[in-house]
């Protein structure tokens, strides 16, 4: 039985871009119980944090574009840069927990939300050299072939 790699890439995605998106707001929770929350940049006005915001949007469009982008391509090309993606994401979700080890206090829940997201990325990433392998293969065996709709 042939593996469908993208049934297996685009739920990761998924689950890594909910997992961000949760990490973000279990940052701002305590602002809803009266709480501060770590300033890494003072701002006065919205302008002040245009750079910080675009990044973000950024950051969050990536994963969005990957999953619509996997379930519509099978070029070799985009499996390249795919798995170049998801590596750069493992190496910045890696560097961000790092860095929040030395944030006083240390959120360990957060602590464990990026460990989770770490394990996912690792298995996107396998999953993500796995397809990848799989087009650089596939000429040779006609049973490693991936139906595709285009």
């Amino acid at each position: 039985m042939a593996v469908n790699y993208r049934e297996r890439i685009i739920p990761l995605w998924t689950v890594f871009l909910l997992g961000i998106l949760f990490h973000t707001q279990l940052g701002l929770m305590p602002l809803f119980h009266g709480l501060s929350v770590v300033e890494s940049q003072k701002a006065q006005n919205i302008n002040d944090i245009s750079g910080i915001m675009w990044l973000m949007l950024g950051f969050f469009a990536i994963p969005m574009l990957g999953i619509i982008t996997t379930a519509f391509t099978d070029s070799k090309r985009y499996r390249m840069i795919h798995f170049g993606v998801t590596i750069f994401y493992t190496i910045m979700n890696l560097l961000h927990l790092v860095l929040d080890l030395f944030v006083q206090p240390v959120l360990w829940y957060q602590i464990a939300l990026m460990v989770f997201l770490l394990i996912v990325g690792l298995l996107l990433n396998i999953t993500a050299f796995q397809w990848m392998r799989l087009h650089n293969t596939a000429h040779k065996s006609p049973k490693h072939l991936e139906g595709s709709l285009f």
